[in-house]
This record gives structure tokens, sequence and C-alpha cells, in this order.
């Protein structure tokens, strides 16, 4: 019991780490495709969010495996609640009509 509650915070972590890096992914994709250089936009975001979630990784899993662990599994839960918060909503399509299903 005791080993699990030091794995709470290296799973907060995670769930930061993704959060800040798949929310950040979302903003500038957003942000980048009003823009004349998207490239640019797209290449500085992946340097930054790279570079910030590699070295929360190295800081939570300095010398074990286990909150690197438990660190991923947040990473990857927060990733899971960030593609659902920014879904686009599609209305429900109708159904086909019986004269599209025929061919002609």
């Amino acid at each position: 019991m005791n080993e699990a509650l030091h794995l709470v915070p290296a799973t907060t972590a995670g769930l930061l780490l993704g959060a800040m890096f798949f929310g950040g992914l979302w903003w500038t994709v957003r942000r980048a495709i009003r823009h004349e250089r998207p490239a640019l936009w797209f290449v500085g975001s992946m340097a930054l969010r790279m570079g910030l979630a590699l070295a929360g990784f190295y800081f939570v899993g300095r010398d074990d495996w286990r909150p690197l662990l438990a660190c991923l599994l947040g990473f990857i839960i927060a990733r899971f609640v960030i593609v659902r918060l920014t879904r686009q909503r599609t209305p429900r399509q109708m159904p086909p009509t019986q004269e599209l299903r025929r061919a002609p």
C-alpha cells in the first residue's frame, strides 16, 4: 500500500505532462492553420512540447522504472481525456433514402 501511494505523484505528473503535450498540440493546430507559415508553428511547438515532456519524464523516472511507468500511464490517460474534450461534435447523419441505396 505504501508503494502505491508513492506512485500517485508520478501519475499526477504524467496527467499534467499529457495535458500539456496534447493540449498544446490542439492549440497549435488551431493557431497554425490561420498563419502564413504553419510549418514553423508545428516545428516550434513540437520541439517545445517534446522538450518539456522528455524533461518531465526524466525528472519523474530518475532512478526507478515504477514511477516512470506510472507517469506514462498518466500521460496516456491524459491523451484520451484531451481527445474526448476536443472532439468536434457532428450531427447524426440521416440514413440514406431508399432511392440512394439502389444502383441506377
